[in-house]
């Protein structure tokens, strides 16, 4: 009977210090550094990708017409009035421009041209099987913005096209006025002349992952999602849960448990800004790194249907969206959703709004869907914080054990390979300097016997 009581009461206390434990470490405070390392494997890319076939009327040039154009020419060279190439292809191209009516006919053919439009934003897994938590609005476009992105498309490589083919049968080659000249004659005809139409329009999601393959290289992966639920773009509830097919130790972020932060508070915000990852300079591979920017929370406000939104003065773009926003512990407080607009159009720098985890929870309890930190990300952290006090030899042990959960953990394998360094370094220090020791007793001893030798005499 006591054996029992002390057993229950041995269960008992485990469970208050395995819970005092954890407390300690919810309540541990990482650096901006540390934030990125814990947080970063987790954070995807979402590519949503449009692609329709745009059918349009072809279009002929009225000859006559033209050969009129070139008869007035011809009779003001007859007149003793001189005008170089150049100025006669000005006076073609602006009568073209006055009444292209006059010069372009629709056929009954059509042209068809394939037309594919991504939309990137950003993501991030909220289990270890892969689901990922995003913003509505990366996914769910309005149908009639999606037919004006096509059209203009469209459009820009039809009349590209039309002015190259004109380029060849006149054989000339028109300067950046003149192109322009002829580029606003075009969107005129095919505003009102010729009909644009849309089949097969498809929308495939993709998430865009960082991994480590087996070799040491880091690359990345692109998976196929589908939506478990939607909430509907701003000013709704813009969420999103997305789903890929995967095991359970994906790296993952955690959920805060608090409501709403307090304003003042530290926030880090990560994405994939449309200026970064669309920029010719930086290297495609090094692309699914997402950029970490920081700031406070600003205020607390509501949103017009009345739920609270988060206020941040961290730096945004297009193509943050939908990004985690975290606090100080590591843990998501809100999604990067919408920023404010200047007079001229651009997004005004420091006031951009995030969607509390709050809301993101209401879908999650819809779902049944319970995020929580896979085991390869609690033990990924854990190795962090020993590999950031130097404790090479248990970061080491704790990373090899990430890897035997997931080979792929991104990172891991630099982790792995710096550990390694630091211990052999520290190895041949340790062995150097017992060199030395040893080195310093020899010529003790020996500086000892000789002064015996000297007293003996």
């Amino acid at each position: 009977m006591q054996r029992r009581f002390l057993k229950k009461g041995l269960y008992i206390f485990n469970l208050i210090l395995f819970t005092v434990l954890q407390h300690t470490a919810h309540a541990q405070k990482f650096s901006s550094v540390q934030n990125y390392a814990i947080n970063r494997p987790g954070v995807v890319m979402i590519k949503t990708v449009f692609s329709a076939d745009v059918y349009v009327n072809k279009m002929k040039m009225d000859e006559r017409n033209f050969n009129l154009v070139l008869d007035s020419l011809q009779s003001v060279d007859s007149s003793g009035v001189i005008y170089t190439a150049e100025q006669k292809l000005d006076i073609v191209l602006k009568q073209i421009n006055d009444n292209p009516y006059r010069f372009f006919k629709a056929t009954l053919d059509y042209i068809k041209q394939p037309e594919e439009i991504t939309s990137n934003g950003t993501g991030f897994f909220i289990t270890g099987d892969g689901y990922v938590a995003t913003n509505c609005h990366l996914i769910d476009r309005d149908n009639a913005f999606i037919r004006r992105q096509f059209i203009l498309s469209a459009f820009q490589q039809i009349t590209n096209a039309n002015i190259t083919a004109l380029e060849s049968s006149w054989a000339t080659t028109f300067t950046e006025q003149q192109r322009s000249v002829l580029y606003n004659t075009y969107a005129s005809v095919y505003s009102r002349l010729f009909s644009m139409v849309l089949y097969n329009l498809k929308k495939d999601i993709y998430v865009v992952f960082s991994t480590d393959f087996n070799t040491g290289a880091s690359s990345s992966l692109k998976k196929a999602a589908t939506v478990v639920i939607k909430g509907q773009p701003m000013p709704g509830k813009d969420i999103a849960i997305l789903k890929i097919d995967g095991d359970s130790a994906l790296p993952t972020l955690k959920i805060a448990d608090m409501e709403l932060p307090r304003v003042g508070e530290q926030l880090f915000v990560y994405g994939y800004p449309g200026p970064v990852t669309n920029n010719n300079f930086i290297a495609q591979e090094s692309a699914i790194e997402p950029t970490l920017t920081t700031g406070i929370v600003s205020a607390i406000k509501k949103s017009v249907q009345g739920w609270p939104i988060i206020q941040m003065d961290a730096n945004i773009n297009r193509g943050s969206s939908g990004g985690p926003v975290c606090n100080e512990r590591g843990e998501v407080v809100g999604l990067t959703t919408f920023g404010s607009l200047e007079n001229n159009g651009g997004l005004a720098a420091g006031l951009n709004f995030a969607i509390p985890v709050t809301i993101l929870n209401e879908y999650l309890d819809t779902t049944a869907i319970t995020p929580h930190l896979s085991k390869a990300s609690i033990v990924f952290t854990k190795a962090l914080i020993a590999y950031d006090k130097e404790s090479y030899r248990e970061a080491l042990k704790k990373f090899e054990e990430v890897k035997l959960l997931n080979k792929n953990y991104p990172g891991l394998n630099t982790y792995i390979d710096n550990c390694k360094n630091f211990i052999q370094k520290a190895q041949s220090k340790k062995s150097t300097t017992l060199w030395y020791d040893l080195l310093g007793f020899a010529v003790l001893i020996a500086v000892v016997f000789i002064l015996y030798l000297i007293l003996k005499k």
